[in-house]
């Protein structure tokens, strides 16, 4: 890190430059006392303009009017120009370079073509005048100019530097809404982990229970589906808070953190994964058949994930709902423009013995899924009995590459 020195709040190389430049203008102008018309008097004049040369980079424009009085002085005393008056293109200079406003280095330029004026009527005839006044001319105007074109390029380095800056806020923004999304994302697929898995295991407990004397065969089944069932869960959560423990502070190395859940080495929920997702609940007293028309395109991870997690919720809310033994059925249709998921239930099923509990999120959770998707969602009773979701989910135009968290 590099540290700069300041005086009053200023660069301490830019002060030591000015002090430079003030104490040559005093020198030049201590000779003004010896050798040159006005004395002491002028010398004080040059002194008074050395002086308010310290301020030049902080109040140019106040400056130059002090600078521009104390020339005019000169020129009314008829002192003649003098080696100091170098003074008068400097403060022209800062005022041009460091003025707030271009206009204020205009009207210092319109004022030095009057002094440059003034100072040629002290010549004795018209041909010097001509020749002195077109030689202070020049002077002036290429002072102005350079001025002029490095203030336009200390703008320009000003400008890129503060764009620079935006930008690197901007990154960090973005890094840190993407971060947010992947944690959001991530909390989604837990709700989903341990809804599902809490709906099964209960289904499948109070059935233990309640087959326990009756058919014991079957009560070890349930057991063995609850404890497998809890396992998966358990793997699932332990991958997932993994990667938010791994993902480090936001806005850091948050997002490469996140990024974890796309490693090969990291399961991912996909299509071929739902038989044994219908398997996991018919072993849990939902009768499931499934029906898939039309030929799977291959789809972006994130939305393969999406037609996964939609199936899973619908059927684990016909599971708390409709009961066990309730009849269910998984459409899965595929056409050149989109994908259709339809799952409804019959709703004759048996009540559970105590109810599953609810997150609260089900449709909601399918709704933000598929919102993201720009695709559509209805879900509601059917007038034979039992309940329907169906989802419709458009097809990308491109394919895209996407980080998924589950």
């Amino acid at each position: 890190m590099t540290v700069r020195r300041t005086v009053f709040g200023r660069p301490l190389r830019g002060v030591a430059f000015d002090v430079a430049v003030a104490a040559l203008v005093v020198l030049v102008s201590l000779a003004a006392a010896v050798n040159q018309p006005g004395g002491w008097a002028a010398t004080a004049v040059g002194v008074g303009m050395a002086v308010a040369l310290l301020f030049r980079r902080t109040h140019p424009s106040a400056v130059t009017v002090a600078v521009a009085a104390l020339a005019l002085i000169q020129v009314i005393a008829r002192w003649g120009p003098l080696i100091y008056d170098v003074a008068v293109l400097i403060a022209l200079y800062s005022v041009v370079k460091y003025g707030r406003r271009l206009r204020d280095g205009v009207l210092a330029g319109a004022v030095a073509a009057v002094g440059v004026l003034l100072a040629a009527a002290q010549t004795p005839n018209v041909i010097q005048w001509w020749v002195t006044a077109l030689w202070y001319a020049l002077v002036t105007g290429a002072v102005w100019l350079v001025a002029l074109n490095v203030r336009t390029r200390r703008l320009y380095v000003l400008s890129l530097e503060e764009r620079a800056t935006t930008l690197e806020r901007e990154r960090e923004a973005e890094s840190r809404a993407a971060v947010a999304e992947e944690r959001t994302r991530i909390a989604r697929e837990l709700h989903d982990v341990v809804a599902h898995s809490m709906a099964v295991m209960i289904v499948q407990a109070d059935g233990a229970r309640f087959m326990l004397d009756r058919d014991p065969a079957q009560a070890r089944t349930a057991v063995k589906v609850v404890a497998d069932t809890g396992r998966q869960a358990l793997e699932e959560m332990r991958r997932l808070v993994g990667v938010l423990r791994d993902a480090g502070p936001a806005g850091s190395d948050g997002a490469d953190g996140l990024a974890v859940a796309a490693d090969p080495e990291h399961r991912r929920l996909a299509l071929a994964e739902l038989p044994d997702l219908l398997a996991r609940f018919d072993d849990a007293g939902l009768h499931v058949r499934s029906t898939v028309t039309g030929v799977p395109p291959a789809l972006p991870p994130g939305l393969e994930l999406t037609v996964y997690r939609v199936v899973q919720e619908a059927l684990t809310n016909a599971l708390k709902h409709a009961g066990v033994g309730a009849g269910a059925e998984v459409v899965l249709s595929h056409t050149a423009e989109a994908v259709v998921v339809r799952v409804v239930d019959d709703g004759r099923g048996r009540p559970l013995v105590s109810p599953a509990p609810s997150g609260g999120h089900g449709l909601l959770g399918m709704r933000e899924r598929v919102t993201v998707y720009d695709g559509s969602l209805t879900a509601g009773p059917q007038l034979t009995g039992g309940w329907q979701v169906e989802v419709r989910l458009p097809l990308p135009s491109e394919p895209a590459t996407e980080v998924i968290a589950a």
